[in-house]
Order: C-alpha cells, then structure tokens, then sequence
C-alpha cells in the first residue's frame, strides 16, 4: 500500500522503482496541473476543450449502454482525468476504474502499463489517453489492453505525433497515424484520424524556439500563450492535409482476433501524400 492505494507493480521488470514510489509516498515524480487555480484560464487558452475525445467517449458511452451487465471501464494512465472525458466519469451506466504508476484521487490502484494485474477478458473498454508516448514498449502495453478486454470490447487511444517532449526523462516515443493504426493491428477500426493539428504544431515549436533562444522556460510559455490563436486554423485544415503535420492522432476500435497486413496498412494511409506526388 502506498498512498493510500496498493501497488501492483513487477518492479523486476518496471521503470517504476519501490523506493522512489516510497519515498514520494505514491505521489507522481512529475508536476501535475489542472484546468483550475489561478492559472487556469490561461491553461484553457493554451490546451482548450477537446472535442474529439469528448466525441468518442460519448459514443463509447452509447455503445456500453447496450452491454446487459453494468461494463467497466478501465483507464490505461488514469492519474489525472483526459482532456474530454470527463463524462465517463460521470456517467451513471458504467463503472470507471483508472490506474496510472502514481496515486490519485482519479485512481483505484497503482500499476504499470506493460503488466496490467487484471485477468483476461475481464474489461468492456479502455481508454488511453496522452500515455503511450510515456512507456518503454507501446507494443506490449496494447498486447495488454487486448488481453484485459472482453471479445468485441473497445479502446480508445490519442498519442502524439508532432509534439516537443514534455515529462521529460518520462517520453519516449512519437506515432505517424499510419504508426499508431499498426500499433492497434490487432483491433478492428471504428474512427482514427487527428485530434489536433499543424496550428497547433506551431503553437509548440514557438514555445521551444523562445525557450531554446531566451534560455528560459517561462520564455517559451509565453511564447505558447501568445501564439496559442494558431490552433484555430486546425479548424479550417483538411483532415487529409492535417494528418501528415498532425500534432495528436487518435485510434477507436474493437478487439478482434485478427490483425491486419502490411498490405492493408500501406493502403489505410489517410494523408495527402500520394506515389509520384499526385
């Protein structure tokens, strides 16, 4: 037990160690921000609602309430609530249980990705959001949400493509769409697409440029702020055109026991890009 919560967690083979999860008291090694305080309206202009996420988890929400049992849903990375899904949490009709490799209000236990302690089959979805940029193996993480799964259960994933690092030593890796669709080829495809795009790809660079230039971090977040009017242009993009400059990319879709070929994956590609430039 730490922090009030027990740690399922096979440090053996985890990044996770138990004397920093100890010494922490199961707090994150990472600084945690909400979309309150202070600073919160200045939080909301630089990261605002997100609609594509608050789309999925309604829909997710409709496909549940189909389910005769009471379905679970469980939060791969859950120490803090998504951009956009709030409403799974406040939904009387499914029952949420998050976890992420720190304590939280928003968690029922700590765990890591790459060995996820629940049995198999025993989850009607999972949603994963903003979190397998952070872990070793990605592969293994989605073998695990496939395993946790019920037949026919569903995932929803956003990942970053086109992102500056953040968390630090904590990030690891970045997904293409087409990346991220191979990544859950043992899923059958509902939607996938971009969550957000080039605009807000400026918006990042702007801030690491000011960063790198000023040397000063508070440099770069005024820079983010000042140039945070970008994003608006996502809006008027051609998801075509947007997906090859994407900032965030996402993937709902079904478990399934088949998974695709590289030929079906060549041919998913959803970008502008085309053989002899056409």
């Amino acid at each position: 037990m730490v922090g009030g919560q027990p740690a399922l967690v096979d440090f053996v083979h985890s990044i996770v160690t138990r004397d920093g999860l100890q010494s922490r008291a199961g707090t994150s090694a990472v600084a945690r921000h909400g979309r309150g305080g202070l600073l919160g309206p200045i939080r909301r202009i630089v990261t605002p609602p997100n609609r594509v996420s608050e789309r999925h988890a309604a829909q997710l929400l409709e496909t549940l309430a189909r389910v005769a049992h009471r379905p679970v849903v469980l939060v791969v990375g859950g120490g803090t609530v998504g951009n956009g899904a709030e409403a799974l949490y406040t939904s009387d009709h499914v029952g949420v249980l998050g976890f992420d490799i720190y304590s939280s209000p928003s968690t029922a236990f700590i765990a890591d990705g790459h060995s996820i302690p629940l049995s198999d089959g025993s989850v009607d979805a999972v949603w994963v959001q903003a979190v397998l940029e952070h872990v070793l193996e990605p592969t293994r993480v989605v073998a695990e949400i496939h395993r946790v799964l019920r037949p026919d259960g569903l995932v929803y994933a956003e990942t970053p493509f086109l992102q500056a690092v953040h968390e630090g030593p904590w990030d690891f890796t970045r997904f293409t769409e087409s990346g991220h669709r191979w990544l859950f080829r043992a899923f059958e495809r509902l939607d996938s697409g971009v969550v957000a795009g080039p605009g807000l790809v400026l918006s990042w660079a702007a801030d690491h440029l000011w960063r790198g230039w000023a040397r000063s971090e508070t440099a770069g977040k005024v820079a983010r702020v000042a140039t945070a009017w970008l994003a608006a242009f996502d809006g008027a993009i051609p998801e075509r055109f947007a997906t090859d400059g994407a900032s965030c990319v996402f993937f709902f879709g079904k478990r399934s026991e088949r998974t695709i070929t590289p030929a079906e994956l060549v041919a998913h590609y959803r970008g502008s890009q085309r053989p002899g430039g056409a």
